[in-house]
């Protein structure tokens, strides 16, 4: 078994537009002034309050992609703001274990018997060339050597080259590019550019990075990963939101093409009604069965498609929420008797039979008149459809102890599969009927039984299985005859 139960919350106030046979947007087809001239009246109410929603709606998208587009510029704000922090703090440590790798060899050649100075002994002079102060001879050997092992041990196997400056020709006499490339290693290589002179000391040598943001870069990698992940998370948000906005314009052109079409339908529908009517009841046309039939054929026709149109209204109002009831306690017993003696003529004529049985006591309900017509027709209607051959109905009214109603409309039909139960509520859902071609309709009937059902606080159930039938209940509080 399986069951499909819908939350329901209280109902809203209600409210009425009288006189035109409008009620909460939705034209009553029984209403006699629903026809002709009032069609302008009420396209006029319900255009009015689409635009309203609509306006709203369209105010809390901006607002939407006004604060996604603060928060964006904050993320990034933050995340550039890191990364300088993260790039100042590996340049910083770079510069250090550079300054303490070179002390380092300046101190090994104070062991060699050279005399260091009392301060300034290691210089940066641009972002990566920097000069030691030994103030001695320096045997270049031994210097390539120190440098090596010293930047190995702070952890520094970025490419380097270094020079030694001869006072005598005021220029960098020996220099060499050390490559910890694995092609290159090894090879003695000259320095690629001339490393620059520092007039400020006397005795000293000079070493480079080019490599330097390489390394410095390296130190990153971690917060360039989350980076990147972030650049694309914002790419594809920024994408989402495209695709979103672009989907809402197209949805909100479809739902205007389709109101406004609906809208057109009315008075056609309306005057065709009239005309239908009029040719029936002409003496010539009800003389001549030929003519009757065809004529009947366009008021049924005509009747059809108008219920149609009326859905599609349904629908637009229920998804402006201002889905609002007239509630009166009603007797639920005797709206199903007269909705039941319309259909059991139908399902006669179609081999089918109908069992109902209600309680003679009344039981009485909060309702909307119209809505409640509108879903019991619904499911009846369900029943009918989706049968095999001919339908087999029963309808049950049953009171129960603890106040509440519940009807209960079981069919033995074609049945629905578990796998659609979850969306047969959704709107323009439709179950796929097998081999059965002759169903028709939007896929609005239960959506619209649903939202009735939630507005009016009731419970609705629906239990199927495949090749044996639906059995559809709903539950309703009951109100005290006398109250």
């Amino acid at each position: 078994m399986v069951w499909a139960a819908i939350p329901v919350p209280i109902p809203s106030r209600s409210r009425k537009l009288s006189g035109f046979g409008i009620r909460d947007g939705i034209r009553d087809p029984n209403s006699p002034s629903s026809l002709g001239e009032n069609d302008g009246l009420f396209q006029n109410h319900f255009e009015s309050g689409i635009t309203g929603v609509k306006s709203m709606k369209n105010s809390i998208i901006i607002r939407v992609v006004i604060l996604g587009a603060i928060a964006i510029m904050g993320i990034i704000a933050i995340q550039v703001y890191l990364l300088k922090n993260t790039w100042d703090a590996a340049e910083k440590e770079f510069n250090e274990n550079v300054t303490i790798a070179l002390m380092n060899v300046a101190k090994e050649f104070e062991k060699l018997g050279g005399t260091l100075p009392a301060y300034d002994l290691v210089k940066q002079v641009s972002s990566n060339y920097f000069v030691v102060d030994i103030n001695n001879v320096i045997d270049a050997n031994n210097l390539e050597y120190f440098l090596r092992r010293e930047f190995e041990r702070v952890g520094i196997r970025s490419d380097f080259e270094y020079g030694i400056y001869n006072c005598d020709t005021r220029k960098m006499a020996y220099g060499k590019y050390i490559s910890y490339n694995e092609s290159e290693k090894g090879e003695a290589l000259h320095p690629k550019d001339q490393l620059p002179v520092y007039d400020k000391f006397l005795y000293y040598f000079g070493v480079r990075f080019p490599n330097r943001t390489t390394q410095v870069l390296s130190g990153m990698r971690l917060s360039i990963v989350f980076s990147v992940i972030l650049l694309f998370t914002i790419l594809f948000f920024l994408y989402s939101m495209f695709i979103i906005l672009r989907q809402k314009r197209l949805s909100e052109m479809q739902k205007d093409f389709i109101n406004n079409m609906t809208h057109e339908f009315k008075t056609p529908i309306s005057t065709i009604k009239v005309s239908s009517e009029v040719f029936m009841n002409a003496p010539e046309v009800a003389g001549n069965k030929r003519l009757s039939q065809y004529a009947q054929i366009i008021r049924d026709q005509n009747d059809r498609l108008n219920k149609q149109v009326e859905k599609v209204l349904q629908l637009a109002k229920i998804e402006k929420n201002s889905f609002q009831l007239q509630l009166e306690k009603i007797d639920l017993g005797e709206v199903l008797r007269t909705i039941l003696e319309g259909s059991s003529i139908q399902i006669e004529k179609n081999g089918g039979s109908l069992s109902s049985s209600i309680p003679r006591t009344p039981v009485c309900i909060q309702a909307d008149r119209l809505h409640l017509t509108n879903i019991l027709h619904s499911l009846l209607d369900n029943a009918m459809k989706y049968c095999k051959d001919s339908p087999q109905i029963s309808v049950q009214l049953i009171t129960e102890i603890n106040k509440n109603a519940k009807l209960v409309i079981a069919d033995k039909g074609i049945g629905i599969e578990p796998q659609h139960m979850k969306k047969i509520f959704e709107k323009f859902y439709r179950v796929p009927t097998g081999n059965v071609h002759n169903v028709k309709g939007f896929g609005l009937g239960l959506f619209y039984v649903k939202n009735v059902c939630r507005a009016h606080g009731w419970k609705i159930y629906i239990d199927s299985e495949p090749g044996r039938g639906t059995t559809v209940e709903v539950q309703f509080p009951v109100v005290p005859e006398n109250q």
